[in-house]
């Protein structure tokens, strides 16, 4: 399949003591570029995100968002650090043998106390496990809108190129009409010179018409690009790349097409192909 850089996903898991939100999104460019915006809990995920990614993804900017936040469905059980509280405890002894007339620690003194009253927690490795089965759904979307959209780009551009070999074939019988005409002209042209032996000016005519005189050439080679164009259609996978290059090869045989043209009707034909191949280029920006 043919990809596009664009490409969106969100996607939620509740894993009973929080919930985990992942978003990718991506937009066109020359590279492969993750950005992550990852919550404080889950920054020792990114590694192996980066790793999943681009594993799937070859091209584009994607900005990956994650965070974890607390269930409210599901009561947190809070339990008091013991080990902790032994040492408030020793140290409460110690102070009051030297200051007798200290008054003791209350409940709510010591459950205040940093790091006394902790939150249940996820051990890492759960935590893990969850979120890089919610990555890989996320991953599975983020690809699916890609392919989708890709398959809208494919789709136009294949229209385009439908649309340029109708024109080749338009032109093709022209040719020998607009050459028998250029040639008329270049005769009466030739004999005006030759009644005035103007050799300057037979050369310069001569010379005109070798560089005009034939376009096969151009058109054989457009016909070649434009199969190849729909090679690397069918082909899919990364395909940007290839088909930005070959927009180049087509614009360069269509400007050729256009300067050599002894017609106005195949000048219009090199026109409308060159206006074809710059909207396939806009669309080619766009794919992976």
């Amino acid at each position: 399949m043919i990809y596009s850089m664009t490409g969106y996903a969100s996607v939620s898991r509740d894993i009973g003591l929080a919930i985990l939100h992942l978003e990718l999104k991506s937009v066109n460019s020359r590279y492969f570029d993750i950005n992550f915006r990852l919550a404080e809990e889950l920054r020792f995920l990114e590694m192996p995100l980066r790793e999943l990614i681009s594993a799937r993804v070859s091209r584009g900017k994607i900005e990956c968002r994650a965070s974890l936040t607390s269930s409210t469905a599901v009561p947190r059980e809070l339990a008091p650090n013991e080990a902790l509280l032994a040492q408030l405890s020793k140290l409460q002894e110690t102070v009051r043998a030297i200051l007798p007339h200290a008054a003791p620690l209350s409940v709510a003194e010591a459950l205040r106390w940093p790091g006394v009253l902790a939150d249940q927690e996820l051990p890492q490795e759960t935590l893990q496990a969850e979120f890089m089965a919610l990555a890989a759904t996320a991953l599975d979307e983020f690809l699916a809108t890609r392919e989708r959209e890709g398959a809208k780009l494919a789709k136009m551009i294949g229209e385009r190129v439908v649309r340029m070999r109708e024109l080749l074939t338009q032109a093709a019988p022209l040719l020998p009409v607009a050459l028998a005409e250029y040639q008329e002209r270049l005769a009466a042209k030739l004999r005006e010179a030759l009644a005035n032996q103007d050799e300057e000016r037979i050369r310069q005519e001569l010379g005109l018409y070798a560089t005009r005189i034939d376009v096969a050439e151009e058109l054989t080679r457009l016909t070649a690009h434009l199969g190849e164009v729909e090679r690397v259609l069918g082909k899919g996978g990364a395909a940007g790349k290839r088909l930005d290059f070959l927009m180049q090869e087509l614009n360069r045989e269509a400007n050729t097409l256009a300067s050599k043209s002894v017609s106005s009707a195949i000048s219009g034909i090199a026109l409308e192909q060159k206006l074809l191949i710059e909207q396939m280029r806009e669309q080619i920006q766009n794919l992976e």
